[in-house]
Formats: structure tokens, C-alpha cells, sequence
């Protein structure tokens, strides 16, 4: 699969859903950088990448630019179902250590929720 495809859903808690398939790179993240751009009214963003084979270093950057676009706006952002090579990649570059990441998108969105019950 060479690439990306991207559907969208809302949570249960009004987070914006994005389920991506395929790998995320350089010659295919352009259309995932204009969905994160594009909302700034859920209550966060959760990105879903079970079918997300690997990722290169600008799928690497596009990821961390989603989260810091929802830092700057305020919004929870989470990672998950991460394959086990995104999963290293994200670890080899410390990103792990800064971003959510959660095994199951019912974990995401359970700590969504309790975050914003305690807000």
C-alpha cells in the first residue's frame, strides 16, 4: 500500500477521530496536514494508526506538528494502536515520552473524558 487513506469520525466525547491506513510520509502526508489544520472546534484530536504500516521522519514530523497544533490550541491530542515499527520509531526518537499514546482508541477516549471532568 503506498497510500494514505484517512477517515474521520467524532468521539464520544467530541474529539475529532482520525483513522489513518497506509504509510504516513513524505509523499503522502499532505492531505493528514490539511485535516489537523482544518478543525480547531472538537475537543481534541485522537489519531488512530492500527493499519499504519511504518512511518519516515517527515510522518514523524507531521505527528508532532498535529500535537503541537493542539497545544497551541488548546486541544487533548492522543496516539494510538500503534503498529510495533511506528511504535520503535516514535520510542528511538523520545516522542513516546512526550506525546499520549494509549493501546486501544477506548483508552484515548477514556482519558479524554476523565480530563475533561476534571477541568
Amino acid at each position: 500500500m503506498t497510500e494514505l487513506q484517512i477517515r474521520s469520525d467524532e468521539g464520544s466525547d467530541g474529539a475529532r477521530i482520525l483513522h489513518l491506513a497506509g504509510p504516513l510520509t513524505l509523499s503522502t502526508l499532505f492531505e493528514f496536514q490539511e485535516l489537523v489544520r482544518k478543525d480547531r472546534h472538537s475537543n481534541g484530536l485522537i489519531i488512530e494508526l492500527a493499519e499504519v504500516p511504518y512511518i519516515d521522519s517527515a510522518g514523524l514530523g507531521a505527528l508532532l506538528g498535529a500535537y503541537a497544533s493542539c497545544q497551541l490550541h488548546g486541544q487533548q491530542f492522543a496516539l494510538t494502536n500503534l503498529s510495533p515499527r511506528v511504535l520503535m520509531v516514535l520510542q528511538v526518537a523520545k516522542v513516546n515520552t512526550l506525546v499520549p499514546i494509549f493501546d486501544t482508541l477506548a483508552g484515548a477516549e477514556g482519558h479524554f473524558a476523565a480530563k475533561a471532568g476534571n477541568a
